[in-house]
């Protein structure tokens, strides 16, 4: 994590940019332990910076993984790729957007490789490079949009039948929104719950090769 928890007074003042410093992005996530350690649950950043937030969540997410899985390298590459798919970030500074996609995989990568050692491969480090890409968006969350005026829109990955995952995308607009009154559906004890409704739906595919999922969005944005 950097010394610094300003880039130039520049960007503070034109984006009000001040990085959180390590002492308090502990004692705050400090604050939902519990959830840090829990290696498939989500956290969403909305004004993620260069990832200080993400950073530590990751690395406490990676920490349960070798604890419970080293002796495995095939079931601690599996729940590694989970714990990765689990943060999402939205970052207006394109530069800060690609350095907290770097910061994330070099965490996962250097966990990786040393639990995995022989049987590392770079299939599953392009497959992690491919989530952070759809994880952590350049956008501004105030408006919903990412950096090309589109709705932002976030991929649910969902890890089935062990070694499979499959993905749904959702605009953000909508998950924070939760308009539609179709969505709202009463649960078995009385509670009213929101059920979003995701855009693209795709089938289950080996975790290694979620990557593979771009050409099938790309043909079924073209085909809409």
């Amino acid at each position: 994590m950097r010394a610094n928890q300003t880039i130039s007074k520049h960007r503070v003042a034109d984006h009000g940019e001040v990085f959180t410093a390590l002492r308090e992005v502990n004692a705050m996530l400090d604050l939902v332990k519990p959830e840090t350690e829990r290696i498939d649950s989500r956290f969403l950043e909305p004004a993620c910076g260069d990832g200080n937030f993400l950073v530590e969540i990751l690395r406490r997410k990676l920490a349960v993984v070798k604890s419970r899985y080293r002796k495995n390298s095939d079931d601690y590459e599996r729940y590694a790729v989970i714990a990765v798919s689990s943060v999402y970030g939205v970052e207006l500074l394109p530069d800060n957007a690609h350095k907290c996609r770097e910061r994330l995989f070099k965490i996962f990568d250097s966990e990786y490789t040393e639990n995995c050692q022989k049987t590392a491969n770079d299939e599953t480090r392009e497959a992690v490079r491919y989530i952070l890409r759809q994880n952590i968006i350049c956008g501004d969350t105030l408006t919903m949009k990412d950096q090309r005026g589109n709705p932002i829109i976030f991929s649910e990955w969902a890890a089935i039948n062990g070694y499979l995952i499959k993905r749904r995308d959702y605009v953000f607009k909508e998950l924070v929104e939760q308009e539609s009154g179709d969505q709202m559906i009463n649960n078995d004890i009385g509670q009213t719950a929101f059920i979003p409704k995701e855009i693209l739906n795709f089938p289950p595919i080996h975790y290694r090769k979620v990557q593979q999922y771009e050409r099938k969005a790309n043909q079924i944005i073209q085909h809409r």
